[in-house]
């Protein structure tokens, strides 16, 4: 909980001093009545308070007292709200590497399928386009807001030869620059864009990754990293076993220079948590909201409970 106003709070010091001076009178109440040697006389003359109960009703008061100044405060909490708009190049390999088993059914299905999840995650109003990336990379979804295009082409993809990672990143940030200058020229405002790049290997035809990270970090669109697959993948290339382990440098340094995040997923399930984040991350943001109202209702309550029970044990507002 963070105070647009939290000055007020030093109010709050007035309200412990009015709980302190309170305490103060009961003291001096209780020493009085020790000095007077005649308890039964004394019995007599002062009538019988209700105690605790007094003391209760003042607490409640001063409880109110206090929320009434936090209220003033102005308390907020963050609270989780969809983004209103955002651009997202989902970059996927396709490269022959990603037959490999060592991820359930392959890594190519759970990628398909843990990808239109993600498709699924983001809101409505986010803008998802589609790269697929091999040997060459191309663009087959630009962003857009229809869902169900970009998952029928998530179905249809296609494995090939070869990992151009640059070439991706490079093709995904073209697309970006294409649908913001779309936008532009309606008299729109670009939103904030993000590339989500997910490969099993090692980049090894095109553009080089640091090539591209110069062209990311111009654009000033971070490009989130997933290595997915474990080391032990292997493919079987012309009747021998390849092995095909992930490349997890290239992509961390790939999130680390460009301001994304990176992650590694070795199962289905991995990867479907992976996406989960990131669709949190980029599809959802955390604005402030104002909580004083709560405060007040409080305030109003612990103040009207104090003043009618005391007007019910002593008959006296407080």
């Amino acid at each position: 909980m963070t105070f647009q106003a939290p000055w007020w709070l030093l109010a709050l010091l007035a309200v412990a001093a009015l709980a302190a001076f309170y305490v103060v009178l009961q003291r001096r109440r209780q020493k009085y009545a020790a000095r007077f040697t005649n308890v039964a006389l004394l019995g007599s003359l002062v009538p019988r308070r209700p105690g605790w109960r007094r003391h209760l009703a003042f607490a409640l008061v001063v409880l109110g007292l206090g929320a009434f100044v936090v209220s003033l405060a102005q308390p907020s909490t963050e609270v989780r709200v969809p983004r209103e708009r955002a651009t997202v190049m989902l970059a996927l390999d396709v490269s022959l590497s990603m037959q490999a088993t060592d991820v359930e059914p392959s890594r190519f299905q759970a990628m398909q399928t843990a990808a239109k999840e993600f498709v699924d995650i983001l809101p409505a109003r986010i803008n998802l386009g589609l790269v697929s990336f091999s040997g060459t990379a191309t663009t087959l979804v630009p962003p857009t807001t229809d869902r169900q295009q970009v998952s029928v082409a998530i179905d249809n993809l296609q494995l090939s030869e070869a990992t151009a990672i640059g070439d991706a990143i490079l093709t995904s940030l073209t697309a970006v620059q294409n649908f913001t200058s779309t936008l532009q020229d309606a008299g729109e405002a670009a939103p904030p864009a993000r590339v989500v790049l997910l490969s099993d290997g090692f980049s090894t035809v095109g553009a080089e990754p640091e090539q591209a990270i110069e062209s990311a970090i111009a654009a000033e669109v971070p490009v989130s990293t997933i290595a997915f697959g474990t080391d032990f993948g292997t493919v079987e290339i012309e009747g021998q076993e390849q092995p095909v382990p992930v490349d997890r440098a290239t992509l961390e340094q790939i999130a680390d220079e460009t301001g994304g995040s990176y992650s590694e997923a070795a199962s289905a399930a991995e990867l479907e948590q992976v996406y989960a984040d990131l669709g949190s991350q980029i599809g959802y943001t955390t604005e402030p909201q104002d909580i004083s109202p709560w405060f007040v209702r409080g305030g109003v309550l612990f103040a009207f409970l104090g003043v009618v029970l005391s007007l019910l044990w002593t008959n006296r507002l407080l």
